[in-house]
This record gives structure tokens, C-alpha cells and sequence, in this order.
């Protein structure tokens, strides 16, 4: 039994039990109310900073949103801008190619024209070597022997014109004289050989004083014998002064010509009997000559114009030599030139290939970035995290 004031609690009672295990409970939660509002008005004091911490914590989670949103905007045009850069670089790249690729195929046409040119000029040039040397060993088999010429019985039974034309054309070439010429004041000469000047071209006429030459062999007296030289001097003079005067033309011919005696004999009497007469014609420029003289002043003739032949021929020569040495040059020149866009090409195609790595090599670090090592000014300092206090 507890007396509380004016009611007597009994303990034994179920109810009174009850009440007071109701009330004790009511009070320990009541208790347990108050501690719990006091530490949650404690709690609350502390959670203040923390919030506003977690506050500022989201702001600059926010911002850093906002950072990597417009990072992310940039490099999206960065991207662009690159691939747009690539494209453009691949365009200009492709216009270069093709560019070279022209300018080569135009100058290795050019420079294959021009080769071909060159090398045809130098056929050409080489050809005309060729025919000049054999113009040169033509001249050189046609070239005869005086040893030959003089064994030939034949010109030795001809007179005249005939023997004149024999000899001639064994002496010399066809093309270094003509027969029967007319010259400039309408006189015709039996042959012109065309002698370079000087002397320039030279007459040669055939002239026999058959009838003289037969008188003096047929005289028995002495008036016969000296009507017979009297008949030969006038003859030979004859002959002489028209020879000086119809074939000597100034400017047109040498200055002296050429009378042929077909006869050994004839010539043998002139020179032993007649040395008057030879010292006329030397007078007036005329040369006797017999066949064998006329054959050893072939030679002579034929001599000067071999000379003379192989002076153009060399000279010929020399110029197609000169043409040829200038085709050379003009072909080492146009190889050089040809090397060197070679090169050229060559050196741009390198250029390409290097800015064509460049490219790769740029393209494959934007694949590759990392957008946290890109921008590490944009990384704020964490906000430290205050621990919470407990309260003993």
C-alpha cells in the first residue's frame, strides 16, 4: 500500500499496477521527447553549415556541369572545324596531285617531243657525216695513178677531141670539167676544167697542125724543109693567138689556157726545132701541152681540186660537227631539265606525304583526347567536409 496524499495507491491491485506502469512509461517517454528535442535543436545548429556547405557543394557541381556542357559544345565545333580543315586540306592535297600529275605529264610529253627532235636531228646530222665521208672516199677511189695514166696505149693512138676527152675524163672527175663550152663571147671551147679561183676555171683546146707536121716530115730539099717550118711557125702562131684570145677571158676564166697536141712527136719537134714558138705561147699565156704533159697537168688540176674538195668536205664536216656538238648540248641540257622537274615532283610529293602524316597524326590525338587532362584550370578545389561534433 503507498499513501500519495489523499489516495492510497494498493501495489497488490492489477489496475493500480497498470496505472503506475502507464505513468512511468508516459514519463520515460516524455524523457526521452526532451532529449531527443534538445539534441535535434543541437543537431539542427550543426546541420546549418553543413547545408550551407552542401549548397555551395551543388552550385559548383552545377557549374561544373555547365563547364563540361560547354566544353563539350567546343570540342563538338573544334571537331567540326577540324574535319572541315581535313576536308579542305584533302581537297587542295588532291588539286596539288593532279596539278603535278599535269604539269608532269606535260613536260615529260614536252621533254619526249623535244628528245625525239633532238635525236632525229642528230640521225640527220649523223647521215650527213656519213654521206660526206663517203663523198670523201669516192673522191679517193677515183683519184688515179699518173703511172696509170701513162700506160694507157689507147690515148696514144687518138687525136684531138677524142684523145682530149679520154684523157680528161681518166685524169679527172666527171663533175670538175665540162666539153665543148660556150663561153661568154659565144666562142666554144673543147673542155673547161673548173679550177677553184684562184686560178678559176681553165680552157683546154686540142689543136693539130696535121698538114704542117706532114709537109716538114715529107720535105727532102732544103726550100721544102724551110717552106715546110715557115707553114708550121704560122700554123702554131695561128693557133696560139686564137686560143689567147677566144678562151682568156678576165673574170670569167684563168689567165692562161691550154693547147693540146694529140701527138708525142709534134710536141717533141715544137720543143727541139721550134723553141720560139714555146716562148710565144708562154708569152701570151698559152701552155703546149702533149698528152703526157697535158696527164701530168691533169694530175696537176686534179690535185688542186682533191684539195680543194677536202676543204669543203672537212668544212662540211666541221659545221655538221658543230650542229652535232650544239644537239648534244641541247640534249644534255633538256635531260637536265627534265631531271630536275623529276625532282620537283619528287620533293612536292614529299611535302604531301608530310602533310598528309601531320593530318593523321592530328586527326588521331582529337580521336584519342581525354577531356579531363584537356582542361585542368576548370578543376575547383573540393570544399572540405567538416566532421560532425557528438556530444558526450
Amino acid at each position: 500500500m503507498i499513501q500519495i496524499g489523499d489516495m492510497a495507491l494498493n501495489l497488490s491491485d492489477p489496475i493500480t499496477l497498470a496505472i503506475l506502469a502507464a505513468a512511468v512509461g508516459f514519463l520515460l517517454v516524455l524523457l526521452l521527447l526532451l532529449i531527443t528535442v534538445r539534441r535535434a535543436g543541437a543537431a539542427s545548429k550543426m546541420i546549418e553549415p553543413i547545408s550551407g556547405h552542401l549548397g555551395q557543394l551543388g552550385q559548383r557541381v552545377q557549374q561544373l556541369s555547365d563547364g563540361q556542357h560547354q566544353l563539350a559544345g567546343g570540342l563538338n565545333h573544334v571537331s567540326e572545324a577540324q574535319v572541315a580543315a581535313q576536308t579542305h586540306m584533302l581537297q587542295l592535297m588532291e588539286k596539288r596531285l593532279a596539278a603535278v600529275t599535269d604539269s608532269m605529264s606535260e613536260n615529260l610529253q614536252g621533254s619526249a617531243r623535244r628528245t625525239a627532235q633532238s635525236l632525229g636531228d642528230l640521225q640527220q646530222r649523223l647521215q650527213t657525216i656519213d654521206k660526206a665521208q663517203a663523198n670523201i672516199e669516192k673522191l679517193s677511189g677515183n683519184v688515179l695513178s699518173l703511172q696509170d695514166i701513162l700506160s694507157n696505149k689507147q690515148t696514144r693512138g687518138a687525136f684531138g677531141e677524142i684523145q682530149l676527152t679520154d684523157i680528161v675524163g681518166k685524169a679527172l672527175p666527171k663533175d670538175s670539167y665540162d666539153l665543148q663550152v660556150t663561153l661568154s663571147n659565144g666562142k666554144r671551147v673543147d673542155c673547161l676544167v673548173k679550177l677553184p679561183n684562184p686560178p678559176g676555171p681553165i680552157a683546154i683546146d686540142s689543136k693539130f697542125p696535121l698538114e704542117a707536121y706532114e709537109a716538114l716530115r715529107r720535105a727532102d730539099t732544103q726550100w721544102e724543109m724551110n717552106e715546110a717550118a715557115r707553114q708550121m711557125r704560122t700554123s702554131v702562131k695561128k693557133h696560139i693567138s686564137d686560143i689567147s684570145e677566144k678562151y682568156i677571158i678576165e673574170g670569167e676564166t684563168a689567165d692562161g689556157a691550154l693547147m693540146f697536141l694529140p701527138s708525142e712527136a709534134v710536141y717533141a719537134e715544137l720543143h727541139s726545132n721550134f723553141p720560139e714558138l714555146v716562148r710565144e705561147g708562154f708569152d701570151k699565156r698559152v701552155w703546149i701541152v702533149s698528152p703526157t704533159t697535158c696527164m701530168a697537168t691533169l694530175n696537176t688540176m686534179r690535185a688542186i681540186l682533191k684539195d680543194a674538195r677536202m676543204r669543203e668536205q672537212a668544212g662540211a664536216i666541221r659545221r655538221e660537227l658543230s650542229l652535232l656538238s650544239g644537239d648534244v648540248d641541247r640534249l644534255s641540257t633538256r635531260v637536265g631539265n627534265l631531271d630536275r622537274h623529276f625532282g620537283q615532283a619528287a620533293k612536292d610529293i614529299e611535302d604531301i606525304k608530310i602533310s598528309a602524316e601531320k593530318a593523321g597524326k592530328r586527326a588521331h590525338r582529337l580521336d584519342n583526347f581525354d577531356f579531363e587532362e584537356l582542361a585542368p584550370d576548370a578543376v575547383e578545389t573540393p570544399v572540405p567536409v567538416v566532421p560532425l561534433r557528438r556530444e558526450n
